[in-house]
């Protein structure tokens, strides 16, 4: 169920805290879509990008969550997908605030930027918060125009 499902993906840079993050969610009850990366082994970030934004385009998940050394490079590859509102968050105010006002479907972490309890922080935010619509639902519409 999409629902329920939280799609994963990173590059080697954040296999880590991506597997730990997956972790922490089955622990709470989420089904994980793992898209990749499997190890530490190199890989190039805008293939799991790509994959993060196939996947909620198609309905896979309904949510993600993207990680590579800074968060930056892969959520540049998610968002060209037209499906996917990836924002990069550093703190649990900062994954609110996109959800509430971006309409963000999609968080990006940097495992070099950020500890495990702040990635925590910033999921739990994410998951928790709803998109409050109004004003914001206008300009989120313009993304998609």
């Amino acid at each position: 169920m999409a629902d329920k499902t939280i799609a994963f993906a990173s590059d080697h840079a954040g296999f880590e805290l991506k597997e730990t993050l997956k972790t922490y969610l089955s622990e709470q009850g989420y089904e994980v879509l793992d898209l990749g990366a499997h190890s530490l082994e190199s890989v190039d970030y805008p293939d799991f990008g790509k994959a993060m934004g196939d996947a909620i385009a198609e309905g896979k998940a309904n949510k993600g969550i993207l990680v590579c050394g800074s968060g930056i490079g892969i959520s540049i590859a998610a968002n060209r997908n037209p499906a996917v509102r990836a924002a990069l968050v550093q703190s649990g105010l900062a994954a609110k605030l996109a959800r509430q006002h971006n309409d963000a479907n999609v968080i990006s972490l940097g495992a070099r930027l950020v500890g495990v309890e702040t990635a925590y922080d910033c999921v739990d935010a994410f998951l928790a918060t709803d998109f409050e619509g109004g004003r914001h639902q206008r300009r989120v519409d313009k993304l998609s125009s």
